[in-house]
């Protein structure tokens, strides 16, 4: 799979950091994933990101495949993560 035309740049999965700080108290940029795709672990601060606001979508670094989508609206956070398969999230001494 390869990224949509036109946003052959993209960013790292960082730059969720402060999206998904408003829905979630716990930093999700290190959470790891599995793709269900590709099979690859890693971050979620390893995604490259597509797009700008108010619509992001973030893919696997591996094989490009969709693992989230991210949609701002006023007085809203649209988030589908359908591809994103099993993540990890640390907590307190975990």
């Amino acid at each position: 799979m390869t990224p949509p035309a036109g946003t052959a740049t993209h960013r790292d999965g960082n730059v969720l950091a402060g999206l998904l700080s408003e829905v979630f108290d716990v930093d999700l940029t290190g959470a790891l994933r599995r793709c269900p795709h590709c099979g690859l672990l890693g971050a979620l601060a390893q995604l490259h990101v597509y797009g700008r606001l108010p619509g992001l979508v973030a893919r696997c670094p591996a094989c490009s495949a969709v693992a989230l989508r991210l949609a701002r609206h006023p007085g809203a956070l649209w988030l589908e993560f359908s591809g994103t398969g099993a993540v990890r999230i640390p907590l307190d001494g975990g």
